[in-house]
């Protein structure tokens, strides 16, 4: 993949779209587009971000990937799923039908796709275990997926659902669910690895010490002492109720030292989805 001008496309949602990052214009830049400033040899870099804020994967399928297709770009990265897992809908099968046909129609027509598995949203926001287990749960089941369906489609890869830098409270902006700058020029890095053993051609890389100030702990605290609760309400109205209701169960079978079901559920409805792929 040596053209004289790399298209570049970003999919995905609010991480992509850059929020928690703001360049020196005050605008959302974000890791792709700190990746895309290193990825100019031979030529130059056609960048576009097609995210959108508040995407779930049904949108990166249904309104980016046609934009996509139609650009077709050398390069496109797909990063999205955090916000299925933070929504009282959760239908597996069809995010996993919807994450494969993203893929497969990119890599169809030659474009090379770059994949992020997602890190666990209870962990970063701290949330009690109760509320947590659910939702790492979820988190576990949808990274299977994007490892299955990246891996049948030799995808580029960024692992980051297990990587201990994501403790660094530095790596977070006040919301705790976006990258600060550090965090997006972490993520920016380590796609350019990713990139760079992959053979695409690159440049120097991105550097990952910021330019900004960066959040300090006092104002973490505060913002989610202010602002977070109201946020997570707004974010997520139809996941509470539903969340609460799994908290519940969650509570009542580890009573009755039966909390194995829970696990063997999520086990299924990821064979289901793993069986969709095959029909």
């Amino acid at each position: 993949m040596h053209p004289a001008v790399l298209r570049f496309a970003a999919l995905g949602d609010s991480v992509t779209l850059g929020i928690g990052d703001r360049g020196a214009d005050r605008r959302w830049r974000g890791w792709s587009a700190l990746l895309a400033t290193a990825l100019t040899e031979p030529g130059p870099v056609d960048f576009r971000n097609l995210a959108d804020s508040g995407a779930l994967l049904r949108d990166v399928h249904a309104r980016q990937l046609p934009q996509a297709l139609h650009w077709r770009p050398h390069l496109a990265s797909v990063l999205v799923g955090i916000n299925d897992t933070l929504r009282g809908a959760f239908d597996l099968t069809a995010m996993t039908v919807q994450f494969h046909e993203t893929v497969a129609s990119l890599t169809a027509q030659g474009t090379r796709v770059l994949t992020v598995c997602l890190p666990d949203p209870g962990r970063m926001l701290g949330v009690p275990g109760l509320l947590a287990r659910p939702l790492a749960r979820r988190v576990l089941a949808l990274n299977e997926i994007i490892h299955t369906v990246g891996g049948r489609h030799r995808a580029l890869h960024v692992h980051l659902c297990d990587s201990e830098v994501l403790n660094d409270r530095r790596m977070w902006s006040v919301d705790r669910l976006h990258p600060s700058e550090r965090g997006h020029r972490w993520l920016a890095r380590q796609s350019f690895e990713a990139l760079r053993e992959g053979g695409c051609p690159v440049n120097e890389p991105p550097s990952e010490e910021p330019d900004s100030v960066e959040p300090s702990r006092m104002s973490q605290a505060w913002w989610m002492a202010t602002q977070g609760v109201q946020w997570m309400l707004r974010r997520s109205t139809d996941l509470l109720p539903h969340l609460l209701h799994l908290a519940t169960q969650e509570w009542r079978l580890a009573q009755a030292g039966r909390s194995d079901l829970l696990d063997l559920r999520v086990t299924q409805d990821l064979e289901m989805a793993l069986a969709a792929l095959e029909a």
